[in-house]
């Protein structure tokens, strides 16, 4: 056989030739080059050729020996026998038959360019298979010019089978040592020393999810970002709009691109060097860029899966030819930790012992975890906060939730379950338990303890680390309610693994949650910068702002992106958007906030949502907000995201902001927009079927409702007892709600937190007629069950029920 075949003439059938990587390269420069996806030349040494320079130097019998000594706790042994085994493999004669093939073939991949530089890279025989990826166990080198470097670096790659980590990786996946063998591929050096590369996957690398390309961009050439020697710049492209929307990239993150690797000069190799300050601070793709490398991997992604006969989710490589210069697809190999990912199962969790009760109050998350405990008294400690530890605060603020992030779980003195923390830990998939009383006192900085929010509507801090076990529920055969589940989704970090659990889609995605997070300055101090008083907050400003098209559009697209990110996770279902509805004091913790935030004594009930949207003073701000959800649905494509405004006293009011809406681009009924309002003033239910004359339906928002019907303040410890949605008084007006919407044909349904935490409130609504619930992702399935067993009585179980969710 030939030592030596090029591209078009391997495909994937022949990994026992070329080995994986190989084989993808063969597949890809014969099949995909032709459908439009730009895929570099070059050719294969074949693994029979390295067995045969193995066995031509009688070196085999040594080499067994070597291998079946090791012992994987020994790693100065381990060194000793690979360094051995390297120096056999390296040192062994080439054949001249072999030796003069290799000539030929990059004589003849140079034709016309004189001596062509080209990377050459090991491909195992064993290599990107489905269910062992060998990726980075053996070595690539780059930058190679003329015959007798390029025989040193396959002589190189050859050895490189017996890299201590291939030898280690190969035993922990019961490969026969012996068994495996190394091709080489050759091919056409892409010269993004002098632009960007990067590497791809079609599918979410964290989650799994599989609507979306990732594709990752750093400055020169792709082995910083294989080796993750830098933070390179991330973009989402969603799959399902990649056809037809402008620019479906739903997300963007800045990487921080520290160092590109480039060419040192001929026959020095390669060296990196720091990339300018002013570059880091930019995207190295634009938007159309990116959708054109999202188009070659799901073409790439298509074809092998039509190739294989099931879904293949891919890992790929690309690289761009100088600084304008052409995309190439340099590699692909098949992603092989979330393709085999088990998604029929959610976990729960159970204590398995005791401990002292340190404090009690209501329970956030539905989880246990144990953790060091870190008290913090103000804003001014969160510095001290160490990743993983467990924050004991008396209450915590907008401000603080970036570095809430870190924390394994939350325990506060004041609040309840709709407080600050109880809402961020949700979004967050935090373990909390709020409202203790005296948390801060009773459990101090330093010591174990356990958070338990697994015990229903109480969670309780005990002492030490407390055992506990996680239950596995079968997603299986989970019956679907006539009443469509949706879900109360604002972190768009947690929105794809929970488009997992079964579900109709969103019935709440709060704005709130992402401006504070990913906008995190005020949409005045962005619009009029120069009258923010403090010079260190407009410095702060200008550089969250920078690489953007000026602030307005650093406010755009952050809100679109993280409502994108939510749309995407649940396209085609429906997600409903709800408008933001911050309090003035929550609006003035926010960058530049206090320079145009009025002080109010009851901001609960002051100057927030509709209100707010109709105001002269925050016209330009709501205008934002509009663009941005324009951007989502024109832009993205993702009409699936309809709009909810929050807090509207008067019809009046309502139909003000439907004006702003449309004067903004966004007209109900226009391109299939629906427009809901929440219900969560007495005066909704008083006058519903005036407001819903003018809206498609409502939404309960049982949390104020309950606290304006009761005249409760619900964030007050001191009447806290009295707040119950299960009031009389309250479940009166929800009835009423729901028989007016129903008898004006118009949508009706509840994303409150009344019926997450209580199943007695979700039974009470199915018997009402309600249409839809939106719950808290960590109480989906019990409460689908407790819907679907009172259907079952009610004689409607499973009448139009929805498809269960991914």
């Amino acid at each position: 056989m030939d030592p030596v075949l090029f591209f078009d003439q391997v495909s994937l059938d022949d990994v026992p030739l070329v080995g994986g990587k190989g084989a993808s390269l063969g597949e890809l420069y014969r099949e995909l080059k032709p459908l439009g996806v730009p895929v570099p030349d070059g050719f294969c040494i074949t693994a029979p050729a390295y067995r045969q320079v193995v066995s031509g130097a009688g070196i085999e019998a040594e080499m067994h020996d070597l291998l079946n000594g090791v012992d994987l706790d020994d790693v100065a042994d381990l060194a000793r026998r690979g360094e051995r085994l390297r120096a056999l493999v390296a040192d062994a004669p080439v054949p001249p038959a072999i030796a003069a093939a290799i000539a030929d073939a990059y004589t003849k991949l140079s034709a016309g360019c004189g001596d062509l530089d080209v990377a050459v890279r090991s491909s195992a025989t064993a290599e990107d298979l489905p269910d062992a990826s060998f990726a980075g166990q053996h070595e690539s080198y780059l930058h190679i010019r003329g015959q007798e470097a390029l025989l040193d670096a396959v002589r190189r790659c050859w050895a490189s089978l017996f890299t201590d980590r291939a030898i280690v990786y190969r035993i922990h996946n019961g490969f026969d040592h012996m068994q495996v063998s190394l091709s080489v591929a050759v091919q056409q050096m892409v010269r993004s020393d002098q632009a960007t590369s990067g590497v791809m996957f079609t599918l979410d690398t964290d989650t799994g999810f599989d609507g979306v390309v990732l594709v990752t961009a750093a400055h020169g050439l792709g082995e910083n970002v294989v080796q993750g020697a830098v933070s390179p710049d991330e973009f989402y492209v969603f799959k399902h709009t990649l056809g037809h929307a402008p620019s479906p990239v739903i997300r963007r993150k800045l990487g921080a691109k520290e160092q590109r690797m480039v060419y040192a000069g001929f026959g020095d190799g390669l060296v990196n060097e720091p990339v300018p300050q002013a570059e880091r601070e930019r995207f190295c793709l634009t938007d159309a860029e990116t959708v054109q490398l999202a188009r070659y991997a799901v073409a790439v992604e298509s074809h092998y899966s039509e190739r294989a006969g099931h879904p293949v989710r891919l890992d790929l490589e690309w690289a761009r030819d100088g600084a304008d210069g052409p995309f190439y697809i340099i590699q692909a190999r098949a992603e092989t930790v979330h393709s085999r990912a088990e998604r029929t199962t959610i976990r729960r969790f159970h204590l398995k012992g005791e401990g002292k009760e340190l404090a009690r109050g209501a329970a956030v998350g539905g989880g246990i975890v144990s953790g060091t405990a870190r008290v913090i008294r103000s804003a001014d400690d969160l510095h001290q906060l160490r990743s993983g530890e467990i924050l004991v605060a008396e209450m915590t603020d907008p401000a603080w939730e970036p570095v809430m992030k870190t924390a394994a779980g939350i325990v506060t003195d004041k609040g309840g379950r709709t407080c600050h923390a109880a809402i961020v830990s949700r979004e967050l998939g935090l373990t909390a338990v709020v409202g203790t009383g005296d948390g801060t006192r009773s459990i101090r900085t330093g010591e174990t303890v356990t958070v338990s929010a697994a015990g229903g509507a109480e969670g309780v801090v005990l002492e030490g680390k407390v055992p506990f076990e996680v239950e596995k529920i079968s997603l299986k055969g989970l019956p679907r309610p006539h009443t469509r589940i949706m879900m109360n989704v604002g972190n768009p970090d947690v929105a794809f693994e929970a488009s997992f659990l079964p579900n109709d889609g969103v019935g709440l995605a709060r704005l709130e949650f992402i401006i504070s997070n990913q906008v995190r300055v005020h949409p005045q101090a962005l619009l009029h910068p120069e009258e923010v008083a403090d010079p260190a907050v407009r410095e702060e400003i200008a550089r969250l702002t920078r690489g953007y098209d000026g602030p307005a559009d650093y406010f755009v697209r952050k809100l679109a992106e993280g409502v994108g990110t939510i749309g995407a996770a649940f396209y085609p279902k429906p997600v409903i958007v709800r408008l933001s509805d911050f309090k003035s004091n929550e609006y003035a913790e926010l960058i530049g906030g206090r320079d145009f935030e009025p002080k109010e004594e009851n901001p609960m009930l002051g100057f927030r949502g509709a209100a707010r949207y109709v105001s002269d003073v925050y016209r330009e701000g709501f205008a934002l907000e509009c663009r941005a959800i324009r951007a989502v649905r024109e832009e993205m494509g993702l009409t699936n995201v309809q709009v909810m405004i929050p807090f509207v006293r008067t019809v009046a009011e309502g139909l003000g902001v439907l004006d702003r809406m449309a004067r903004n681009g966004l007209k109900r009924g226009e391109h299939g927009l629906t427009v809901y309002l929440m219900c969560e003033i007495p005066a909704n239910v008083i006058l519903a079927e005036q407001f819903l004359a003018h809206f498609d339906g409502f939404s309960i928002g049982s949390n104020d409702l309950t606290q304006l019907t009761l005249g409760v303040d619900r964030d007050s410890p001191l009447v806290a007892s009295v707040f119950d949605e299960r009031n009389a008084a309250v479940k009166m007006l929800v009835s009423q709600a729901i028989r007016t919407a129903r008898r004006m044909e118009r949508h009706i349904g509840i994303c409150g937190q009344a019926p997450s935490d209580y199943p007695d409130f979700a039974e009470f609504l199915v018997k009402e007629g309600i249409e839809s619930m939106s719950l808290n992702p960590d109480s989906v399935l019990s409460i689908t069950r407790r819907v679907v067993e009172v259907e079952e009585k009610l004689g409607r179980g499973g009448e139009g029920a929805q498809a269960v969710g991914r």
